[in-house]
């Protein structure tokens, strides 16, 4: 019985992780678009934008194979379980999808409000990577463990941009209540959702990889 509860725990942490290291790197991508229409002579704000969106689809990668070797697809999780996707409907109040781009470009509150968002995404994926490794369910999966060691290195460097921007802009620090959200957002994924999902016998498998319909990157 630990056995499958062991298996079930990992099948769903693996879909949910899978599911926003894609949704990250999609949406890194509308972040870029922002910031080279802004600022489009910052270099050091776009290449570190840039290898964040590297790294997130290098996860990505990490984690389709991890599945690629058990020989099955992710469990077909939404974005109600994506960090940044529920950060973003209650700051903004719309889906990531209908970010107003040329808004974000052009208003300097709206960009802020963005970076302190991703910020304390990725702040609060730091601290869930270090339980994970702790996590005596995890530990025996060498492969996943090897995967959570790589993120926790990589994972610093990705709400650095993020903050220098803020403070090389002269812009305040996230409020008590941004990150009474940010818990919110965790706690409703770590005791309600995951719970829920873990006993839904009608859950499926994906039928196809995210990043089945990702544009094509450009020719060279």
């Amino acid at each position: 019985m630990l056995a499958a509860f062991r298996r079930r725990y990992l099948d769903l942490l693996g879909s949910i992780y899978i599911y926003n290291e894609h949704r990250g790197y999609t949406s890194i991508d509308r972040v870029l678009e922002a910031v080279k229409a802004r600022e489009p002579d910052n270099t050091h704000l776009i290449v570190a934008i840039e290898k964040h969106r590297a790294d997130e689809r290098k996860h990505y990668v990490m984690f389709k194979r991890w599945f690629e070797l058990q020989g099955k697809m992710p469990l077909s999780v939404d974005r109600t379980c994506g960090h940044i996707d529920r950060f973003v409907e209650i700051m903004f109040r719309r889906s990531i999808d209908e970010l107003d781009t040329n808004r974000i470009i052009a208003e300097d509150a709206q960009f802020e409000k963005l970076c302190r968002v991703i910020s304390l995404t990725e702040q609060r994926g730091y601290k869930q990577v270090e339980i994970l490794l702790r996590h005596p369910l995890v530990r025996p999966d060498k492969t996943l463990i090897r995967i959570f060691q790589i993120i926790e290195k990589d994972e610093p460097s990705h709400w650095a941009p993020y903050d220098g921007w803020l403070r090389a802009n002269g812009k305040r620090d996230p409020k008590w209540w941004e990150r009474g959200i940010d818990t919110f957002i965790h706690s409703e994924l770590l005791f309600l959702k995951l719970p829920a999902l873990f006993v839904n016998p009608w859950l499926k498998r994906r039928t196809e990889w995210q990043d089945a319909h990702d544009p094509l990157p450009p020719v060279a």
